[in-house]
């Protein structure tokens, strides 16, 4: 969405880019906190069949997270889907909605491209959480993390800004990259260390 949604492309469509920010952030925060409490929910349902404690809790969170850096680092090809937001809408709607429905698709983070195993690992800890709250609270996090890149594209103001701007953008993918796989990792101490 960073090539979409920048000050210059909502001088064009008449938007003024605060405000669709502000939308897009508001949708990615909503579509983690759906999915999250979603999770959880199915996480608290599951209570029923599995009472765990906090070791074996531990045990598969780390077995999560473990999972999911190793197929990270190793380049495994992960199973996605073939979808991306739908950017027509950007000439069909309004400023809230595209902004607001590219934020909460991308916030629930399965139904589009899924880049990173730590997406899945997510909605797993929040599943895990075992509470609709405290799925939301996990799912909410990651919904606006995964919104806030949005922030940097703020002084984008002519075509050759954005190109500069995606030049420097591919450059730093790989140590992006780098940084979601540190989050997991500590993700996963300081969840193992809240429960040991």
């Amino acid at each position: 969405m960073l090539s979409s949604i920048h000050p210059l492309g909502e001088r064009t469509r008449n938007n003024k880019w605060p405000l669709t920010v502000a939308y897009y952030l508001i949708g990615g925060l909503l579509g983690g906190l759906t999915i999250g409490a979603l999770a959880g929910a199915v996480g608290w349902l599951g209570l029923q069949w599995w009472a765990p404690t906090p070791a074996s809790s531990a045990a598969v969170i780390t077995a999560v997270l473990l999972t999911a850096l190793v197929l990270d680092v190793s380049g495994f090809a992960i199973p996605t889907i073939r979808r991306q937001v739908n950017e027509d809408w950007l000439g069909m709607y309004r400023n809230w909605v595209y902004g607001g429905g590219f934020g909460f698709q991308l916030g629930l983070g399965v139904v589009t491209i899924v880049t990173t195993a730590a997406t899945y690992a997510m909605v797993v800890l929040a599943g895990l959480a075992a509470s609709p709250v405290s799925g939301a609270i996990i799912g909410g996090v990651f919904g606006l993390v995964r919104a806030l890149p949005i922030l940097t594209v703020g002084r984008i103001g002519s075509g050759e800004a954005l190109r500069t701007y995606h030049r420097r953008m591919q450059a730093l993918a790989p140590r992006a990259e780098w940084l979601v796989r540190i989050g997991v990792v500590a993700a996963g101490l300081s969840t193992i260390g809240g429960l040991l």
